[in-house]
């Protein structure tokens, strides 16, 4: 990378984290807890949502922001869930950044809401450069996605407050070494959660609830102060 390109890379992300700086303002305004949730395409983020919406809705107000090339398919299945659900369509773009959720933002009146929970376009490259002015990035990984992927994905595993470890019902039928993918991950970010979840059979998403649950306590608390 020539020294004019790093420039305009640093250029374009020096203008999008004050645009992510803004965002956490309207966020800290609004007294809104945010996550931005990140995951491979077919990890399972929509079905996350799905089962989160479902389990909180009766204590929270959600709000779930959708990012996806087309289609407004995600934002759909959150709203039959329960949620209030705006889409963003980036025409092309593998990742949100802070402009694309500021303009989505403003389109809702986020006093009303206690839960932003914004499910960022499939990929596991682009978006972990990309701040978006939440409070917690969150990744879904997945056991057919294989065991290997904190160690292809640095920079991805580095940034995350919380590991989700997808589809464990599958754990008898794939090639899945758990302890590689826990060292892997824990070298490159020692304070990680990790927690194991299935969101077809149920089997650990109270762990993941209990996780929100504490976050959105904790941001409160914080925000009275």
């Amino acid at each position: 990378m020539n020294q004019q390109r790093i420039q305009i890379v640093q250029n374009i992300l020096s203008a999008n984290d004050a645009i992510a700086d803004q965002n956490r303002q309207l966020l800290n305004k609004a007294g809104l807890f945010s996550i931005n949730l990140m995951a491979s395409p077919g990890a399972g983020k929509t079905s996350l949502i799905e089962q989160t919406v479902k389990n909180l809705c009766q204590d929270y107000r959600i709000l779930v922001i959708d990012g996806d090339i087309a289609t407004t398919f995600d934002a759909d299945r959150a709203m039959a869930a329960g949620a209030t659900a705006i889409q963003i369509n980036t025409g092309g773009d593998c990742h949100l950044d802070a402009v694309m959720l500021n303009k989505a933002l403003v389109q809702a009146d986020l006093n009303q809401f206690d839960l932003l929970i914004v499910e960022n376009v499939g990929n596991l490259v682009c978006p972990a450069s990309f701040a978006l002015g939440t409070f917690h990035n969150v990744l879904v990984a997945s056991v057919p996605e294989g065991h290997d992927k904190p160690h292809k994905y640095p920079a991805m595993y580095r940034g995350v407050d919380c590991v989700l470890l997808n589809k464990i019902d599958l754990l008898p039928y794939v090639e899945f070494d758990v302890d590689f993918f826990r060292k892997g991950l824990e070298a490159l970010n020692p304070n990680v959660e990790l927690l194991m979840v299935s969101c077809r059979s149920g089997e650990g998403l109270e762990n993941w609830f209990h996780w929100l649950r504490k976050k959105i306590g904790e941001f409160r608390t914080q925000n009275m102060v």
